[in-house]
């Protein structure tokens, strides 16, 4: 994996991660209190979850997407 490569990845992550706060700042204060209410164990199904879809997501675009 080259270097260019892997900052891409990076920055791609990182303007995702801070779009909400710029877009929705309010609405996410909200979402983010309720999400301290969850319990640990069903956060960390959530995040299993969303971990399995992303590794899925990147398989299939490195295997099908060209």
């Amino acid at each position: 994996m080259s270097l260019e490569y892997f900052l891409t990845v990076i920055g791609l992550i990182c303007f995702l991660e801070g779009l909400p706060y710029l877009a929705f700042p309010k609405q996410l204060k909200t979402w983010l209190a309720k999400l301290m209410l969850l319990p640990s164990d069903q956060l960390r199904m959530i995040g299993g979850a969303l971990m399995a879809v992303g590794l899925l997501l990147v398989y299939w675009g490195r295997r099908h997407a060209g």
